[in-house]
């Protein structure tokens, strides 16, 4: 018996599996989770930012504010340095006024007068200035003119800033040192300064203001650029691509870049709008848009000078003002969440 006990018993043969062993699935059999599917990147950022409601309420503020700076001066036969003139029935001659809307109340309470000659068929939805200008189409003029100002500037900034922060943090040591002691010395300069130098050298008007705004609106996008940079740059692809032999252009703009478009994107939200409020700001100390052409900070000053006289002149270029600061600083904070969503919001 202990000699059976200590015999070893032969390993069983291995179960070889047969065709039937398998059924094939078909689609219909297939149940795909929607909630977890796989999705790019890009989705993901388009489905966070539109989940948003301020961000979504911004970006609806936005397009209609575009969409009437770009048609709203066709909507009437005025044009931005149209003077209106009528006929004054008394005198028999013709005479340019610049008076409150034409609605007979609205001109009763603000005028104390009655609407007189030709000048009652007009309309004027926000009135005229003091020159007879028609409001409704200065506005929108001047919202355009801000609003090209801002994107010009913006984007040239965005590329020389992005550019001077990659190559900042890719090369680092002494390169990097030496160009941000350059970029201490430019933010370190204030920007009146900067401006009466400029109109020292240059004629009053947009291309000013655009130098100026390119002169210091780039210093923060090269920080976020650079930021960026020192975050990726030592990472396993970078390397791997150095390793190949990838010449350092290519690294820093084919490799790198695609990566860091997301925090500068956000910058350039934000940038946007103190774009607008810098030239609304510096036409309205008068270094600005020459009249008569116009901009939401020619507007501002204008009605500021006549508040006591005709108060409501100031505000439509208030009013959109701080709609575009608004809305794009909720699309600002909307891009900011939707590009690195936190954990709860997945």
């Amino acid at each position: 018996m202990a000699k059976k006990e200590l015999q070893l018993q032969a390993p069983a043969a291995p179960y070889v599996p047969v065709k039937e062993d398998f059924v094939l699935l078909t689609k219909r059999d297939i149940h795909t989770d929607t909630n977890f599917a796989s999705q790019s990147y890009w989705k993901g950022v388009f489905t966070h930012f539109f989940k948003n409601r301020r961000a979504v309420v911004g970006l609806v503020i936005i397009t209609v504010i575009l969409l009437l700076a770009l048609f709203g001066p066709l909507m009437n036969g005025f044009g931005y340095r149209d003077i209106v003139q009528y006929r004054n029935e008394k005198n028999k001659r013709v005479v340019a006024k610049g008076i409150s809307p034409q609605i007979p109340a609205i001109h009763r309470l603000l005028t104390g007068e009655e609407p007189e000659g030709n000048f009652a068929d007009y309309t004027f939805l926000f009135g005229t200035d003091d020159l007879g200008r028609d409001l409704w189409t200065r506005t929108w003029y001047g919202a355009r003119v801000s609003l090209l100002i801002a994107f010009v500037t913006i984007i040239i900034d965005m590329i020389i800033g992005m550019s001077y922060g990659l190559i900042s943090g890719y090369f680092g040591g002494a390169v990097d040192q030496v160009m941000q002691r350059f970029v201490e010395i430019a933010n370190s300069v204030p920007r009146l300064v900067i401006v009466s130098v400029l109109a020292i050298f240059m004629p009053k008007g947009m291309g000013l203001v655009i130098v100026a705004l390119l002169l210091t609106e780039w210093i923060g996008m090269s920080k976020i650029a650079r930021a960026e940079m020192l975050k990726i740059k030592e990472q396993e692809y970078v390397l791997a691509s150095r390793t190949l032999g990838a010449r350092n252009g290519h690294i820093i703009f084919k490799e790198i870049l695609p990566n860091t478009i997301g925090p500068i994107i956000t910058q350039v939200m934000f940038s946007i709008p103190t774009a607008i409020f810098t030239e609304a700001f510096l036409s309205f100390v008068g270094v600005g848009i020459v009249l008569p052409q116009c901009s939401v900070g020619t507007l501002i000053e204008d009605g500021f000078n006549n508040i006591t006289t005709l108060p409501y002149q100031i505000l439509p270029p208030i009013i959109v003002l701080a709609l575009l600061m608004l809305g794009f600083n909720f699309i600002g904070d909307g891009l900011r969440e939707a590009l690195a969503p936190k954990l709860e919001d997945m």
